[in-house]
């Protein structure tokens, strides 16, 4: 419709087009509707209304194709935003990069355009420079006004540390912007999006219900929570989160990414049909890719696993999407690619206990990199030494080796300061194994008194039942067939009936 308005304005002459405005101007006779229709249509706003449209269909190329025909001089601050991100989307970084510095200099408080120049990899130094000579309203400069100026340039400094793997850096300042705005929704998400990709799902899941008292309309990062929510098994809040989020709007990305978590358990054929969904909706949803690859790796897929977090990682390599490719390549026995990719993460993340734990998780893959994987861990938890994921491998670890004693040590020095259910359900798992069956049921039930939704304690004290009633846990249980036929039967009676 609006290339068809387009067609109708180029098929009026200029001239009767002109004469009309004339005539508006020097007689007080009125012009007719159809020439004042015409005066007053923009064409380039209606240029960037197509291309809009195509942005919505996903159609990057025909809506660059679009913005392209608009001259430099008539784009608006809103044009400039757009044209930026087509260029990032189509690889075109250096075109990008100063479609984002040309909204800067006109209005620093695109944070939008901070947060994408920072991903591009420009300096904070560089992105300051750009609007501390910007006019603001009043006619004042920027750098006139302090308070402004000091916390705008930390928000630079944080997305520029996040940007850069430093999340600690990222995390202090946005701690201390929080202080200055308390309860800001939008840095209360960015808190906590950083905060899902490190692993504080404690913290993260705290800051995003905060987000939801204050506003409980957002919908921006929801699907991070839903997946929190899924890893912390508590379904209430999630079915409570994904239905607020289909009442607000059922065709974001974010709607589908939530949906698939809520699945995952009960069917996950069909929770991976909605993190694709996801995914057709918006192709670089980041979320989406995430779902997808540890989907695939529940549904014994790595291949496809490795496709899914290799896209999250172009469009940024993150913890999570590094952590997941380790995951695919060990499974796929690439144990080269694995190593490479793990010492990638090594080098991009100064400083990471993450990091040097996934170095060692390849390692101990492999019984001759063991010693190693033992030294990558113990490096870790010295970089961080609440880092539980590094203390449960080198439990592991122990356990592997036949260390028994010392895995127990470590766990229960752990448990001293942290009471936490995936510590005492591998405590009960060491304990079983050395056939020590009280400690281990005093330790599935500690478990499932912090968290009774933990299924893996559900399924140690299965186990453990068993093996304490001197039957072999492993074996299939006769009564299995027998429940199955009667269930058939009362189905039927009930059909009948």
């Amino acid at each position: 419709m609006y290339k068809q308005a387009l067609q109708h304005c180029k098929s009026i002459p200029r001239q009767a087009t002109s004469n009309s405005r004339n005539s508006l101007s020097t007689s007080s006779r009125s012009s007719s509707p159809n020439s004042l229709s015409v005066s007053t249509i923009n064409d380039n706003e209606v240029k960037f209304k197509i291309t809009l449209c195509h942005c919505s269909l996903n159609e990057h190329r025909a809506a660059l194709v679009e913005m392209e025909g608009i001259p430099l001089k008539a784009r608006t601050l809103r044009m400039n935003l757009t044209l930026g991100k087509l260029y990032r989307v189509s690889r075109n970084n250096r075109a990008s990069i100063a479609c984002y510095k040309d909204c800067l200099r006109h209005c620093p408080y695109i944070l939008e355009a901070v947060t994408a120049l920072a991903e591009l990899g420009v300096s904070s130094k560089e992105i300051l420079l750009l609007f501390s000579q910007t006019p603001v309203k009043s006619g004042r400069l920027l750098s006139d006004n302090l308070d402004t100026q000091r916390w705008l340039n930390r928000y630079v400094e944080a997305q520029c540390c996040i940007a850069s793997n430093d999340y600690k850096g990222g995390l202090d300042i946005f701690s201390e912007l929080l202080q200055r705005f308390p309860n800001n929704v939008h840095i209360l998400l960015e808190t906590a999006k950083v905060e899902a990709i490190i692993g504080r799902n404690d913290e993260a899941i705290m800051n995003f219900e905060k987000v939801r008292f204050v506003d409980p309309y957002v919908l921006t990062y929801m699907d991070e929570y839903a997946m929190l929510l899924k890893s912390k098994s508590d379904p209430s809040k999630l079915n409570k989160l994904v239905h607020d989020m289909l009442h607000i709007d059922s065709g974001r990305p974010e709607i589908f990414v939530a949906l698939s978590a809520l699945w995952e358990r009960k069917d996950e054929r069909r929770a991976l049909s909605f993190a694709e969904k996801s995914l057709r909706t918006d192709d670089r949803h980041i979320a989406g890719y995430i779902m997808k690859g540890n989907l695939c790796m529940s549904l014994n897929r790595p291949d496809t696993a490795v496709t899914a977090f290799r896209g999250a990682q172009e469009l940024r390599a993150d913890l999570r999407s590094y952590q997941g490719l380790v995951r695919a390549y060990l499974a796929l026995s690439k144990s080269k690619e694995a190593l490479f990719t793990a010492r990638e993460a090594m080098k991009v993340m100064h400083q990471s206990a993450k990091a040097l734990k996934l170095v060692g998780d390849v390692h101990a893959s492999n019984s001759s990199g063991r010693e190693k994987a033992r030294k990558f861990y113990e490096s870790a938890l010295r970089l961080e030494p609440g880092f539980l994921g590094a203390a449960l491998a080198l439990a592991d670890l122990h356990v592997v080796e036949g260390r028994n004693k010392e895995a127990v040590s470590l766990l229960e020095r752990y448990l001293r300061d942290w009471a936490d259910d995936s510590l005492h359900v591998k405590l009960a798992q060491v304990f079983a194994a050395t056939n020590m069956l009280s400690d281990a049921l005093s330790h599935y039930q500690a478990a499932l008194r912090i968290n009774p939704q933990n299924e893996a304690a559900k399924k140690g004290l299965e186990r453990l039942e068993k093996q304490m009633k001197g039957m072999d846990p492993d074996a299939p249980e006769e009564e299995e067939e027998i429940e199955a036929e009667d269930a058939e039967g009362d189905q039927e009676d009930t059909e009948l009936l």
